[in-house]
């Protein structure tokens, strides 16, 4: 089967040739129809990601494809059925091979690109702003790099648990696509300073960020007190060192959260809330924005959309039909 593969740390993906998995007990092989990319992928091929596979490795943290075959042992999912996964590794290739609890139907009326643009994103930002920062209605949500494949998301996911959300931005066209998502309010974060504008709107309850550095530091200027903040990525690239004194004044709390650890450590927290995002896919509250889908083989060049921060919304990899 074909594969997109890290030889190399730091290098470009290599297209490589490599016998078809079987599944082990308590797996299953799936038919790869589609991966969507994360900003992840591109820290796995830099060899920066919190999990460091052995090479040479293939990478594709997500991927919505049909089951083949069942490892011994596996219940409750049946040869030709359509499934979605956050597997970690894996998802360019013809065929995967990955844990059956991880597995999620996708319903008749979702397609594989939306499958295989939908889990990480949704359940990122659903599983931050629900669980973790338990964000209540009335209260105002501040979204950096609001225009990225978790920001779009938890535009909605804000607007559906009833907060007013402030999304952040960069140039008009990202901006018009937070619009679209539902966002109330804009900014500009080339243009405009992110602690003034918030503040002349009242202040943070909730900080939603994927991008760190500066923008994190503005923001936590911005919150109200007890506001939670989630840092959830580093895009800018710079970590930010967080005094414990501002901390102190405000009563503000800083929530760690990595959406993927739950899957070992308490996967119910996934499976449920999976079932609440797809009751939503099917009633029309949600729909994934998929910016750009490609071919296997331009694997890197969409890597690169995620690297240089010109994706909007989700990048996908189709690999073959449904």
């Amino acid at each position: 089967m074909r594969t997109m593969q890290v030889v190399e740390l730091g290098q470009p993906l290599e297209l490589r040739e490599v016998e078809k998995p079987t599944p082990l007990a308590g797996d299953v092989l799936v038919k790869v129809h589609a991966c969507g990319l994360n900003f992840g992928d591109t820290l796995v091929i830099k060899g920066t990601y919190q999990e460091k596979p052995q090479l040479p490795a293939t990478v594709g943290m997500e991927l919505c494809g049909t089951i083949e075959a069942l490892g011994d042992g596996v219940e409750g999912l049946h040869v030709g059925q359509k499934v979605g996964a956050y597997s970690g590794f894996g998802g360019l290739a013809d065929y995967a091979a990955i844990p059956a609890g991880i597995c999620v139907p996708v319903p008749d009326d979702m397609d594989s690109l939306d499958a295989a643009a939908f889990l990480v994103a949704y359940g990122t930002s659903h599983v931050a702003l629900d669980y973790k920062a338990q964000l209540q209605p009335g209260e105002r949500l501040l979204v950096l790099g609001a225009s990225g494949g978790v920001g779009l998301t938890a535009i909605e996911v804000g607007k559906i648990m009833g907060a007013e959300v402030i999304a952040c931005a960069r140039g008009a066209a990202k901006l018009e696509l937070c619009k679209a998502a539902g966002a109330d309010h804009l900014i500009c974060s080339e243009t405009e300073d992110i602690r003034d504008v918030v503040k002349s709107l009242g202040g943070a309850d909730v900080v939603y960020d994927p991008i760190g550095g500066d923008q994190f530091k503005a923001a936590m200027r911005a919150c109200n007190p007890e506001a939670r903040l989630l840092p959830l990525g580093f895009a800018s690239g710079d970590v930010p060192q967080i005094p414990a004194n501002h901390l102190l004044v405000k009563n503000l709390t800083v929530i760690g959260f990595y959406w993927g650890g739950y899957v070992r450590v308490k996967p119910k927290v996934l499976t449920d809330s999976f079932a609440t995002l797809i009751d939503w896919y099917s009633a029309g509250k949600i729909k994934p924005h998929v910016s750009s889908v490609h071919a296997l083989e331009d694997a890197n060049t969409a890597l690169d959309l995620l690297r240089t921060r010109k994706a909007t919304g989700k990048v996908v990899v189709k690999i073959s039909a449904d």
